[in-house]
C-alpha cells in the first residue's frame, strides 16, 4: 500500500497546466483529462490541477486532442474558474438509467 502512495505523491508533482488566452477570442489550454460538457455558452473540463469552467458567447470547441491532453477553444470567452478536483461518480447518463 505504501508503494501505491508514493506512486500517486511522484505523479502529482509532475502534473502540469497551461493556459493561453489570446485578445479573449482563443484559449489553448494543456494539462486536459477530459472534456466533461460544453454548449456555445459554457465549457467543463477536467485538468491535472482541478476542475476548469470557461464561460462566454459562441463558443466551440476547435481542437480536441486527449492524447496530447490539448484543447483549443474558440468564441467571446468572458471568465475561467477553476473548482477543486473531485471524485468522478458514476453518474453518467447509462447510470441513472440503470439504478
Amino acid at each position: 500500500m505504501i508503494q501505491e502512495e508514493r506512486k500517486m505523491a511522484i505523479k502529482d508533482e509532475n502534473k502540469f497546466q497551461n493556459l493561453i488566452l489570446e485578445n479573449r477570442e482563443k484559449l489553448s489550454i494543456s494539462g486536459v483529462i477530459d472534456v466533461l460538457s460544453f454548449d456555445d455558452q459554457i465549457v467543463i473540463l477536467e485538468t491535472e490541477l482541478g476542475m476548469l469552467t470557461i464561460k462566454g458567447e459562441d463558443l466551440r470547441i476547435n481542437k480536441l486532442s486527449i492524447d496530447t491532453q490539448d484543447v483549443i477553444i474558440e468564441g467571446n470567452i468572458n471568465s475561467l474558474s477553476y473548482s477543486e478536483k473531485e471524485e468522478r461518480k458514476n453518474t453518467g447518463f447509462l447510470n441513472k438509467i440503470f439504478k
